[in-house]
């Protein structure tokens, strides 16, 4: 049993001593005073009975008046010696011991764990993964020293141990049948589980989620196999996500040099484009521009044929001939991808992400409530004077890294409503928020436990953890795929989200197709999409990379 529940008993059975104590002790006192002081002598009997109707306040019986000062004292203190016992150290005592009684239902030992992981201590970083880690069915064990958060978790029905290393390290006696340990505490108890599970002879995997970068070292040394700060690591993201100097907005566009441009347009609910269909839009009959998708909810979904619909409030990634865009440009709000990076919020993640950005050639310009090295702006987001001085309309990306999910929902929407054209990056602390952030009007979120839980997940399930399609990209491929099709019309190509936006004939490119255009064998295809829609159009034309 925990030391903490002996604790309890121990306290419990000193109650019980000390309530027939405390009668016997004021029975006996009002005894004595009644005969020495009032005059009026009581037996034994009548003292016992007297102290316990005080003690519980269901009254005096005969005895309601008493003469001397000292007698009167007495009997006014009595009472709240009682309440102190019943509404005081009942529920400090008796309470606990039952709620501890409850909790010995839970394990206070690792059992069999071969196979499993092994995560010590439950956290907003792991919460993504664990939902990944039930969808591939792949068993874990939480060893979690909170004893409602212990609770909790086993009322989700994952499976808990409830110890504390600390007072119990015998508690990890068979972590060495593991097949990971995944350490999620502070730096210090993240030192002293990794220190533990070697030396009950765990060979295996270990990962550390460090709060400080200076603790990396030294926790390899310790024997932890990977060391990652998930402060830096959503950081990174953040930033990758704002700046098209880190993540471009199509990998391979400069194949075809000036003669094609990728644009994104928002789609705002009063847009001629917003709820209609691709095909009965005919954007590239009409205006010869290609639509390769929409963000919408931070996911990318690639545009698969005529029924493709246009949701309002997605951001539209279209790509075509410069005076094809500007005129997609009257009927959707175009996202503007010049200008500085504006950073709201300079704790350890927004100073990563202004680090990087910098590094990364990117102007930034912070704000921050505290004035300080770094801080451009002093003021908050909620302040319209203040997203003036920091130029937001002007921004390529405005990027929310502040602490509080509830003050993010606020500034989401204070941002959006102030420069509704500028892409927004929201922290997000609680992955279970994001949607919250999306209803505000982020055009992405993204949460610690989101990309700890990427990054765990390659490690830990063999990279069956959720993938998004983040990217578009263009390839150069080989006409004999479309042999004898028009390129934009083939019921097959549009299956596969993939977009054939150029043509290459005879050393000549060629980004617009009459109704009779049809490949030929020599062509070479310039195709744009994800990553996925990519891999679909391979692997269902069976096509090759084509020289450049």
């Amino acid at each position: 049993m925990p030391r903490k529940t002996k604790s309890s008993s121990y306290g419990l059975l000193a109650l019980l001593a000390f309530l027939p104590l405390a009668v016997l002790t004021l029975g006996s006192l009002y005894m004595l005073g009644m005969t020495y002081l009032e005059g009026q002598p009581r037996t034994f009997l009548e003292g016992l009975q007297w102290a316990s109707e005080t003690m519980t306040n269901t009254g005096y019986g005969h005895d309601n008046h008493w003469a001397h000062p000292a007698m009167a004292l007495f009997v006014i203190i009595t009472p709240f010696i009682g309440q102190m016992l019943i509404f005081l150290i009942f529920p400090v005592l008796v309470l606990p011991y039952f709620e501890e009684k409850f909790e010995v239902r839970l394990q206070h030992e690792l059992p069999p764990i071969a196979g499993k992981v092994l995560f010590y201590r439950y956290g907003p970083t792991l919460e993504s993964l664990l939902v990944d880690f039930n969808a591939a069915n792949s068993p874990f064990v939480i060893f979690e020293e909170d004893p409602q958060l212990a609770r909790s978790l086993r009322d989700r029905g994952y499976e808990v141990v409830l110890g504390n290393l600390a007072d119990d390290p015998q508690a990890l006696q068979r972590v060495a049948q593991a097949r990971a340990v995944v350490c999620n505490a502070d730096d210090h108890a993240n030192a002293a589980c990794a220190m533990l599970a070697r030396e009950h002879g765990f060979t295996g995997p270990l990962f550390a989620l460090a709060d400080d970068p200076l603790y990396r070292a030294p926790m390899l040394q310790i024997g932890a196999t990977e060391v990652f700060t998930p402060a830096h690591v959503l950081g990174a993201a953040l930033a990758s996500r704002a700046s098209t100097q880190m993540s471009p907005q199509a990998e391979g566009l400069h194949l075809l040099g000036a003669q094609l441009a990728l644009a994104e347009f928002r789609v705002r609910a009063d847009s001629s484009l917003a709820g209609k269909r691709l095909g009965d839009l005919r954007l590239r009959e009409l205006h010869g521009v290609s639509v390769i998708g929409q963000w919408l909810g931070g996911v990318f979904t690639t545009a698969k044929g005529p029924d493709t619909r246009i949701e309002a409030g997605a951001i539209l990634v279209v790509v075509g001939v410069q005076a094809n865009l500007d005129v997609v440009e009257r009927m959707a709000l175009p996202i503007r991808r010049q200008g500085p990076i504006v950073v709201a919020g300079f704790g350890a993640v927004g100073q990563k992400v202004a680090e990087m950005l910098r590094d990364a050639g990117e102007r930034c310009i912070v704000i921050d409530r505290m004035a300080g090295p770094g801080v451009d702006v002093v003021g908050t987001v909620l302040d319209r004077i203040c997203l003036d001085q920091a130029r937001v309309r002007e921004a390529s990306a405005v990027v929310l890294a502040l602490s509080d999910d509830g003050e993010s929902v606020f500034a989401t929407a204070v941002v959006r409503d102030y420069a509704p054209e500028v892409p927004l990056i929201v922290r997000v602390l609680r992955t279970p928020n994001i949607a919250r952030l999306y209803r505000s009007g982020a055009d992405f979120a993204i949460s610690v436990g989101q990309v700890t839980g990427q990054i765990l997940a390659f490690h830990l399930l063999d990279e069956q953890g959720a993938l998004m399609e983040n990217h578009v990209k263009i390839q150069r491929l080989k006409g004999n795929a479309l042999v004898g099709h028009h390129p934009w019309h083939s019921e097959a190509l549009e299956r596969t989200g993939a977009k054939v936006v150029a043509v290459e004939r005879a050393g000549v490119v060629q980004v617009e197709f009459g109704p009779e255009f049809t490949v030929h064998g020599d062509d070479v295809l310039f195709v744009c999409g994800s990553a996925h829609s990519l891999e679909r159009f391979q692997n269902e034309f069976a096509a090759d990379t084509a020289a450049a």
